[in-house]
């Protein structure tokens, strides 16, 4: 059965949603109108905190490194580079429905659920074997096999109870629309769900025209779109968000001591410092 949230977590999580909201932190997006799931506005004091971190972090990023610089790239971009990164043809998620509850699953997160609960019951051996068996038929798209294993393992709905399961089937984290001013002659573009691809496409601009050597990095700011299809933890997981990223680019062979270097630098910062954060 899957895993449900702790109550007293629960109870505390609603707390803090109900704060951000009284005072004027994070409203649901078009609350007026029903509201729509996993879309929130930032009010006025949300929208000011988050301005100052977007600020302190782009300061401490690019400001304060001269061999970091920062993009604003566009939220739309031309279908072949989500192709060519793998999105179109490999960023979905198995999802499985409940006849009876209605409620839908992705199938990893009900089966990881049940190999805590047999890690709890001390059964780890158990535990490893039916994510070994998860994992590939995951790998090999064995979609029937993994429903299979659900009922095998009497892994059931958290509302309902039952095992009444539909088929797996996968759904594409991205959203689509079309460009082109006749629908006949539109074509399909994507919004972007990450903002690295508009990073790692301007490499060869950022490089030549700022005259950059690696080891060298390129930040960004900007919005990324999911279509969530199971989305319930307030601003942890919206389907509309902003990213702050920067993509350091270096030598090969050179990742452990780069990493390295990164972390001892940013456990300094008194980003992570003055709150005391531990970089693993």
């Amino acid at each position: 059965m899957a895993q449900e949230q702790n109550p007293i977590e629960r109870n505390t999580f609603l707390k803090i949603i109900s704060h951000a909201k009284e005072y004027g932190f994070v409203f649901g997006s078009s609350e007026i109108y029903d509201g729509l799931a996993a879309v929130y506005d930032y009010g006025q004091y949300g929208v000011e905190l988050k301005n100052n971190i977007k600020s302190l972090w782009w300061k401490t990023m690019t400001q304060l490194n001269e061999n970091i610089v920062g993009v604003d790239s566009a939220i739309f971009m031309h279908p072949l580079t989500w192709k060519a990164s793998g999105h179109i043809d490999g960023f979905s998620d198995p999802m499985i429905d409940n006849k009876d509850s209605k409620k839908r699953y992705r199938v990893d997160h009900l089966i990881e659920s049940k190999a805590d609960e047999l890690v709890a019951e001390g059964k780890a051996g158990d535990a490893e074997r039916l994510l070994e068996r998860m994992n590939k038929y995951l790998a090999k798209e064995e979609f029937s096999k993994l429903r299979d294993l659900l009922i095998e393992n009497k892994i059931s709905c958290a509302v309902s109870n039952t095992l009444n399961w539909t088929e797996i089937r996968q759904f594409n984290l991205m959203f689509s629309t079309e460009v082109g001013a006749v629908a006949e002659d539109s074509s399909k573009i994507y919004l972007r769900p990450e903002t690295a691809q508009g990073i790692f496409v301007n490499f060869s601009n950022v490089q030549k025209t700022g005259r950059m050597k690696i080891p060298f990095g390129i930040a960004q700011i900007g919005k990324a779109f999911r279509n969530e299809i199971v989305a319930r933890q307030f601003i942890f997981r919206m389907r509309e968000f902003e990213q702050m990223e920067m993509q350091f680019f270096i030598k090969p062979g050179t990742e452990m001591d780069w990493y390295a270097k990164w972390k001892e630098t940013r456990a300094q910062s008194h980003w992570f410092a003055s709150r005391k954060i531990k970089i693993p």
